[in-house]
């Protein structure tokens, strides 16, 4: 299945997610060595998986100590985790850019229509100061398709200055910590305003329950609910919650529950375990992550994060900036 077939599946095609989630199964299986290792290792056979909750999913932390790659050609970028002293960042081999721009537009377009329609406003640092994060290179190029906005990583004045004076309905999208200090320095209404928060803390504020933060947000900023982004350096592609915490995937991603205990041992839906991302825009690494997130899958397919499995590294989203 090319690019071009997996942007075109539809939300409610299991069948067709299914074919082409077992076609890049066997492909990478063969093709990409940390995988292929994997899976050996644990005694899997890729002949003998015949559908999707068969699929071995790879631990998160092999993107820190391994190449997770499978393309004939170098990459054209290496998208890089934050991470505080001690800890080791991950890294993921980008084959190509133009894939990656073309995953993070139609998630947004998905959720939030055409770019040129919004404003973006990013409490982020910008890209010259972070180019390993695929957030700030995303919000740069989604930045420019808008049209109008920018990065703000601590100038809120002129953050609030140059919002009140733009008229097209805008998006504020910002590192938690960052909107938190907005909130509590200057708590401004902001009207015709998505507020979108992604990650936490992260060691910048002290870790409060998601529900109590968003509730915080919402009564400073004036606004009904906070968005959230869900994406990660190990990924492609992203999901969006409009609120409560509950994200959606775009078509060619899904989130499946494993038990916390046994990693290969799936659950079925409303269950609550650790969470398992198929993101089959990782055409040249690999589609099928373990990750360290803890939270619920529904049978309709959206997630809730609850936080991160017990002795789990804090990950790096928001220390953006050393």
């Amino acid at each position: 299945m090319t690019n071009d077939d997996i942007f075109r599946l539809q939300p409610g095609d299991t069948a067709a997610f299914e074919t082409a989630a077992l076609e890049l199964f066997r492909r990478q299986a063969e093709t990409c060595p940390p995988y292929r290792e994997y899976l050996q290792r644990i005694g899997a056979r890729p002949e003998q998986v015949s559908r999707f909750r068969e699929i071995p999913f790879l631990p998160i932390e092999l993107f820190k100590s391994h190449d997770v790659y499978c393309a004939p050609e170098p990459p054209e970028a290496v998208f890089t985790s934050s991470a505080t002293t001690g800890m080791v960042p991950s890294h993921h081999p980008m084959r190509s850019l133009a894939l990656y721009e073309e995953a993070f537009r139609g998630a947004f377009r998905t959720f939030y229509g055409e770019p040129a329609n919004w404003s973006l406003y990013a409490l982020l640092p910008n890209y010259l100061r972070r180019k390993g994060s695929s957030l700030v290179y995303m919000a740069d190029r989604l930045i420019a398709d808008c049209g109008s906005g920018g990065f703000y990583l601590d100038d809120y004045e002129a953050l609030l200055r140059d919002m009140a004076a733009d008229p097209k309905p805008k998006i504020l999208l910002g590192v938690s910590y960052a909107l938190w200090d907005l909130a509590e320095r200057y708590a401004p209404k902001l009207p015709d305003t998505v507020v979108m928060e992604t990650g936490g803390m992260k060691g910048y504020r002290e870790e409060i329950p998601k529900e109590e933060f968003h509730r915080i947000l919402c009564d400073a900023f004036g606004v009904e609910a906070i968005h959230s982004e869900y994406g990660m350096a190990e990924l492609t592609s992203q999901a969006y919650s409009a609120g409560g915490n509950r994200f959606r995937c775009p078509a060619w991603m899904r989130v499946v529950c494993r038990d916390v205990n046994d990693p290969f041992a799936p659950l079925p839906a409303g269950s609550r375990g650790g969470l398992n991302i198929v993101d089959l825009a990782n055409r040249w690494s690999c589609a099928f992550i373990q990750t360290q997130d803890v939270g619920r899958v529904d049978p309709d397919g959206s997630f809730v994060v609850e936080g991160r499995i017990d002795h789990a590294e804090i990950r790096g989203c928001n220390l953006l900036v050393q």
